[in-house]
């Protein structure tokens, strides 16, 4: 099967986020989580076993709705085509991350704080109420590089390997996660499955996103070499096996610390210190978000590539 429309609705979708944005109404994603809260309030039992029913009854529907689509429109690749760029810009919120962090970076740079305590919910789950103005800068260079990988490389890695199903399947399995795969009282078990499956989920586009943001950070004052360093000797320290990678390299390309005391509505974690820099600064904000978007860019440029050596080996093997 062609890879030709894989390739040219990645490419699309990615455009129209830059040019669009995210829906402003019924975004799809919206849907999915307002959807699986209500069967959450059905399903919920405080046991691995309920999470784990609780997960699949979530992603197999999307899985399988995606898969009957890409098997409808295996014969017709303008609308196999349409329909990745149609979820590519559902899934991938490049701009939208870089809009909120750019938000947060200007109310810190104008020393109104509170202005980016009441915007910090859109970006993570951290409780403002406990973030001064370091904290919340703090916050914002660790979301943004969370996010690059959750919101931007993740969506386009599945969608090169996996089309449609790989599109909305992680999209499916990171918005679990998001509502249910935090350490809390709550889902400390019914929650499980869905951050055991994020975590498998984001194995591989984690390590591209710090791959990428070592070798760009030269274009935002950074060291590669520094990156490197911080993302090799302080990753495997983080709780996340996942988010740690981003965020190390970031550290490291930025020149900061991150890490410490975590502060959420439930509960405090003490994180180990990733990078060993100076504390992150409002214009370090600008620099994380400049680079999230070289890295959505070096992403798609290298997915690409691949998914135009799949279709040069296709053909050839046709010959």
């Amino acid at each position: 099967m062609s890879r030709l429309p894989v390739a040219i609705g990645l490419t699309l979708g990615v455009v129209a986020d830059e040019l669009l944005g995210d829906p402003r109404r019924g975004h799809p994603v919206a849907g999915f989580g307002a959807a699986a809260a209500a069967l959450e309030r059905v399903l919920y039992r405080d046991s691995r076993t309920a999470g784990g029913q609780y997960t699949a009854a979530c992603v197999l529907p999307v899985l399988a709705t995606a898969a009957l689509v890409e098997r409808r429109t295996a014969q017709h690749p303008a609308l196999r085509a349409i329909a990745v760029a149609a979820a590519t810009w559902t899934v991938v919120g490049g701009r939208s991350l870089r809009r909120i962090g750019g938000e947060l970076a200007t109310a810190l740079t104008d020393g109104d704080t509170e202005a980016a305590r009441a915007r910090i919910p859109s970006l993570c789950g951290r409780d403002p109420a406990r973030l001064d103005a370091d904290g919340l800068a703090r916050a914002t260079v660790e979301s943004v590089a969370e996010n690059t990988s959750d919101s931007v490389t993740g969506p386009l890695f599945w969608g090169a390997v996996a089309g449609l199903p790989g599109l909305l399947g992680y999209r499916a399995i990171n918005t679990l996660d998001a509502m249910v795969g935090h350490r809390s009282a709550r889902y400390a078990r019914f929650g499980t499955a869905a951050a055991r499956l994020d975590d498998l989920a984001n194995l591989v586009p984690s390590r591209l996103t710090a791959a990428l943001t070592v070798a760009l950070a030269g274009r935002v004052g950074g060291s590669p070499a520094r990156a490197y360093r911080a993302w090799r000797s302080d990753a495997a320290a983080h709780p996340s096996p996942n988010a740690g990678q981003c965020e190390a390299a970031v550290a490291g390309a930025l020149g900061v610390s991150l890490g410490g005391p975590t502060s959420y509505r439930s509960h405090t974690e003490h994180r180990p210190i990733l990078g060993g820099g100076r504390s992150p600064q409002p214009d370090d904000i600008v620099r994380a978000t400049t680079l999230s978007h070289l890295v959505q860019y070096a992403t798609l440029a290298a997915l690409l590539a691949a998914l135009h050596l799949q279709e040069v080996l296709r053909r050839n093997g046709r010959a």
